[in-house]
């Protein structure tokens, strides 16, 4: 067994769940034991836990059998101990004060925080704080700065897939135009790809501003060239050319207006511009539940036990990465805060251009 700068530490899932946090935590917890002798205090649901002192001393059996399963054991939310603080009525402790002391009072020499955008950039306050933590990327968005790919969004990328291969069996045999609304509200990697995968006319996202008359011309290119139906992949943050000109005040409002998603405001105005029947299905939630795929199992296996090598060298303060398939440490406050958004040179994006599809510009 390797002596490890780590006798204790605490793990939480926080943010939205996704599939292979199971797995991510089984990496962490059983290569923490079997190869350096840590012990392991589980939060419950996300930095909410961490700040109600809602934690419990880890065994092997909590964490046995978990690989294939969806969501998180150890619960989630989206607290933000940092935003527009609070003392609590009963004992008067700010977040903050209240996180430090249960981090005292269990022992904890490290956190190690599991999550995405909203979660390291926590974890990374939390070190400016003084505290040891090590991060690990989790979102289906895949949009952390820092690593190539994010566990979650493998497993999202096939429901998404699938889910627009079995629509476009119902687009041929109704000649419609069927507007798929997948998850992405800052970034469109799961619209991009799926989008490809799945074979899409249009693919609309929150990098390229569209507008619905050049969405339009490609639609009825399509129906005068005998092509009866179309495919539409919306990303939820997908904008309009006259919406991204807008102040962050003015979209805001834009969007607080409208009765339904995106999905729906595309489908309305394509029938609109085109007089084609259209339809809408919101993915939704499907995407982030379930079993995680093979490669996500591995991803977050793989992860997981980086993430314990970590703990065990003292390399705190960082996100544990992929760059290149290989395991690499970024510091939490360079991915704190920021989105990694598509760039418009994107090999995959422009593959996509090349092979005709459209992307509302």
């Amino acid at each position: 067994m390797t002596k490890s700068a780590v006798k204790t530490f605490g793990i939480l899932t926080s943010g939205g769940d996704a599939p292979g946090l199971n797995a991510a935590i089984r990496g962490v917890c059983r290569s923490a034991i079997i190869n350096y002798g840590m012990k392991i205090v589980g939060i419950r649901n996300g930095y909410r836990g961490l700040i109600e002192g809602d934690m419990f001393p880890m065994q092997s059996s909590d964490f046995s059998g978990i690989l294939t399963q969806g969501g998180t054991i150890l619960g989630t939310s989206r607290e933000k101990p940092f935003k527009n603080p609070q003392p609590d009525e009963k004992t008067g402790l700010l977040p903050l004060d209240a996180i430090k002391m249960n981090y005292k009072k269990w022992g904890l020499d490290a956190l190690m925080v599991i999550g995405g955008n909203g979660t390291n950039t926590t974890g990374s306050m939390l070190a400016d704080e003084g505290l040891n933590v090590v991060g690990l990327p989790k979102t289906i968005d895949n949009d952390i700065v820092g690593t190539d790919i994010t566990f979650g969004f493998h497993t999202a990328l096939d429901v998404a897939t699938e889910a627009i291969d079995r629509i476009h069996t119902t687009a041929h045999s109704h000649s419609r135009i069927m507007v798929v609304e997948v998850m992405g509200h800052k970034a469109g990697w799961l619209g991009l790809y799926s989008g490809i995968a799945g074979g899409g006319d249009v693919i609309l996202l929150p990098e390229i501003p569209y507008d619905i008359t050049s969405v339009a011309k490609q639609i009825i290119k399509r129906r005068d060239a005998g092509k009866n139906f179309s495919i539409v992949i919306v990303a939820e943050g997908a904008l309009s050319k006259s919406e991204a000109e807008l102040d962050k005040k003015g979209f805001k409002k834009s969007r607080l207006e409208m009765t339904n998603s995106i999905g729906y405001r595309v489908a309305h105005e394509l029938e609109a511009a085109t007089n084609l029947e259209s339809r809408v299905t919101v993915l939704g939630y499907l995407q982030r539940g379930g079993i995680p795929s093979s490669y996500d199992r591995v991803l977050a296996t793989r992860f997981g036990v980086a993430g314990a090598d970590f703990l065990a060298r003292g390399e705190f303060g960082k996100l544990v990465a992929l760059q290149n398939n290989q395991i690499v440490g970024v510091p939490l406050r360079d991915a704190a805060g920021k989105v990694k958004n598509i760039p418009l040179d994107d090999p995959l994006l422009l593959g996509g251009r090349s092979v005709g599809m459209c992307f509302g510009d």
